[in-house]
């Protein structure tokens, strides 16, 4: 049985490798690009208006209420509906980055009020402007306490990309089920798929550690 999932992965090895690549760019795509716009909504959530802090705090709370299943049909039936076609890959995308960026979006706002203001107070004495104190003196604590959650995030958007199978985004799940619909060899392929995916996110896990260690405070 092991030859035979051999020769069945060896006949299977261009399009395993196509479905990860696939994931793996839709991952890193909906992350960066959830990640630029959590920390806009974050900034907004503690820096912004009145009106603007309530309109930030309904998308946030909205988009984190939502399953990703929900988001990711709305996202590629809606834009279809109002004439956007923007195909299955930029559905899935949009809304990973979506959901990515509400979580973002709370991981910035909480690292930002964790700061004590007294740290505010004294850049203020010293006659730093708020653009001063905030890229100098905020921003760069606010990111090593986002680090680890922000990791979390990641890890979670590269297991929410299997949903987009729905949509006909040819994933690592959707090209796994269309190698086992020719072979049924479920089990076999499903742990390949599963190891498969626990890689990616370990490498995403040990990637934030490096940078975690890089941008730790010298004891």
């Amino acid at each position: 049985m092991s030859h035979t999932f051999l020769e069945q992965l060896w006949i299977a090895r261009y399009v395993i490798i196509n479905g990860i690549g696939v994931t793996v760019s839709i991952s890193l795509l909906a992350i960066l690009a959830g990640s630029v716009l959590g920390v806009f909504v974050g900034l907004a959530l503690v820096y912004g208006g009145v009106v603007l802090r309530l309109l930030v705090r309904a998308y946030t709370d909205i988009i984190r209420g939502t399953p990703v299943l929900v988001l990711v049909l709305a996202s590629y039936y809606v834009s279809a509906a109002v004439g956007l076609d923007l195909g299955p890959f930029s559905a899935g995308v949009l809304a990973l980055a979506v959901f990515c960026s509400s979580h973002v979006g709370e991981i910035v706002r909480g690292a930002l009020q964790a700061i004590p203001k007294g740290q505010t107070e004294a850049a203020k004495a010293i006659g730093l402007t708020f653009t001063q104190t905030f890229t100098s003196v905020l921003w760069p604590q606010a990111m090593r306490q986002c680090l680890p959650a922000w990791v979390n995030t990641a890890a979670e958007m590269v297991k929410a990309s299997t949903l987009l199978s729905v949509i006909g985004v040819a994933e690592l799940l959707l090209r796994t089920q269309e190698i086992i619909s020719r072979n049924f060899m479920s089990l076999q392929f499903y742990f390949l798929a599963g190891g498969l995916y626990f890689i990616v996110n370990y490498g995403i896990e040990h990637l934030g550690k490096y940078v975690e260690r890089k941008t730790a405070l010298p004891s």
